[in-house]
């Protein structure tokens, strides 16, 4: 289990290497990201393949998504934020208000901005999250993007590192954009 880890740690640090990072931050995050080790634990019944490669976007590109398998979605606890949707990388996940059903609202400029939580596998739920809540939907141009409780689900490009919340309550592409909690409802106010 220990060399399973540290295999899945090095793929994670390899997809990742073109991840951006800045040193800007607005909370930082007081429970650590789910680890490739925790990875493996909540996925330990998926085939080799699919957990090395359980990755979300490291990056605020549209095109970005999991590299080989489905993304991880966890519960973490960040700043003022107690248990919302993070990815496996710490980056946070939001919801769009607009978004009415499970089909994405949200293309062209507003993806740009707020780019889809992509995968090429099946969800997996870590630390909180319930994996009952998740699923996918087709995006137009076919690719697939994770859903929690009826929510498409989202990062924002403004969200640079780890345990950056700065899309809360935005007002942008006709709606709000709020963090998800591990409930699946969106958390606002302070």
């Amino acid at each position: 289990m220990a060399t399973a880890a540290v295999a899945i740690a090095t793929l994670i640090t390899a997809a990742c290497g073109g991840c951006s990072s800045s040193t800007k931050t607005t909370t930082a995050a007081s429970t650590p990201p789910p680890t490739a080790s925790a990875t493996a634990s909540a996925s330990a019944s998926a085939s080799p393949s699919a957990s090395a490669s359980a990755t979300g976007t490291g990056s605020a590109s549209p095109s970005a998504g999991a590299t080989g398998g489905g993304t991880v979605v966890a519960g973490a606890t960040i700043g003022k934020f107690t248990d919302i949707l993070v990815d496996s990388q710490g980056k946070t996940l939001y919801l769009f208000e607009k978004d009415t059903s499970t089909t994405s609202t949200c293309y062209d400029e507003c993806a740009a901005a707020w780019p889809p939580a992509l995968t090429t596998g099946a969800p997996t739920a870590a630390h909180g999250a319930d994996q009952a809540k998740l699923s996918t939907t087709t995006r137009t141009d076919g690719k697939t993007q994770v859903v929690y409780n009826g929510h498409p689900l989202y990062y924002f490009e403004g969200d640079k590192a780890q345990g950056d919340t700065n899309g809360e309550e935005s007002s942008a592409f006709g709606a709000k954009w709020y963090v998800v909690n591990v409930d699946g409802n969106k958390v606002e106010g302070d």
